[in-house]
């Protein structure tokens, strides 16, 4: 909770440094690096609950997909939205990293290292945030 609870401040942080870009910004420019930041906390988000999911995978084996499914889903949308080189390969590396992890559970590791998407994850917070 905690960790959500700081990811939500430096999404907060990083939409106020957004609103305060000078007005010579386009403001397609700022929207695109908004949803971008906003894009990468929700993957912040299940990134957390895919680490929680694997420590509880002998409970609810099916909860660690529902989570792989989540980030799924978020960088597509992040990837359909940018042009940004640095941002293309972190959605690329944390898209590899997701493979890795679902060819894991799916070779039977009930509890695979997430250790790559954590970084992956973490990297594309960081191309995102101004």
């Amino acid at each position: 909770m905690a960790a959500r609870r700081h990811r939500r401040i430096a999404v907060t942080v990083a939409a106020a440094a957004l609103i305060a870009v000078p007005a010579a910004v386009g403001c397609s420019a700022v929207d695109k690096a908004l949803d971008c930041v906003q894009t990468a906390d929700a993957i912040a988000d299940s990134v957390t609950d895919l680490q929680q999911a694997v420590e509880n995978a002998a409970n609810d084996p099916g909860q660690a997909d529902e989570a792989l499914a989540s980030i799924d889903t978020n960088l597509d949308e992040i990837g359909d939205k940018t042009d940004n080189a640095d941002v293309s390969k972190a959605v690329d590396d944390l898209n590899k990293a997701v493979d890795n992890v679902r060819t894991a559970i799916k070779n039977g590791d009930e509890t695979p290292d997430v250790t790559p998407v954590t970084d992956a994850a973490g990297e594309l917070t960081k191309v995102c945030t101004p």
